[in-house]
């Protein structure tokens, strides 16, 4: 008998995880509760890698702000619209503790991400802050 083939996460799909994570991110703080209670409470299963991602981004929440907070200039955490907070959260998770993923897609997904769900400059802030975090974090 063969070995079952293991399926590599092709980029379509892990945009989708990454858009499915900011949505339980940014619930989870507008509700200011944990995010896997936003899991548990979805009527339909969530996938593994996005449940595993968003835990693993809460969890890395207060060293992404105090990244956040060191490289966005005037800007404060809370000056900020949620959904870029939340963005940059998950960015910084991503180049933090994903080697294996490009910078520049992390990077590239975060901007478009951005400017999807937040306002018409939150791509510019976002990646220049992601830009400036990069170079710290991945050298």
């Amino acid at each position: 008998m063969s070995k079952p083939r293991t399926r590599r996460v092709g980029e379509d799909e892990r945009s989708t995880v990454r858009e499915r994570v900011l949505n339980f991110l940014y619930q989870a703080e507008s509700r200011s509760i944990p995010v896997s209670e936003v899991i548990g409470a979805e009527v339909l299963a969530v996938q593994d890698a996005v449940a595993e991602l968003a835990k693993a981004v809460e969890a890395g929440r207060e060293q992404a702000d105090e990244l956040i907070t060191e490289f966005s200039h005037s800007w404060t955490l809370g000056r900020m619209p949620a959904i870029d907070r939340n963005v940059l959260r998950l960015a910084i998770h991503e180049l933090v503790a994903r080697p294996e993923v490009p910078t520049a897609v992390v990077i590239n997904e975060a901007v478009e991400l951005a400017k999807r769900f937040s306002t018409e400059e939150s791509g510019k802030f976002v990646n220049g802050v992601l830009s400036a975090i990069a170079k710290k974090t991945r050298g």
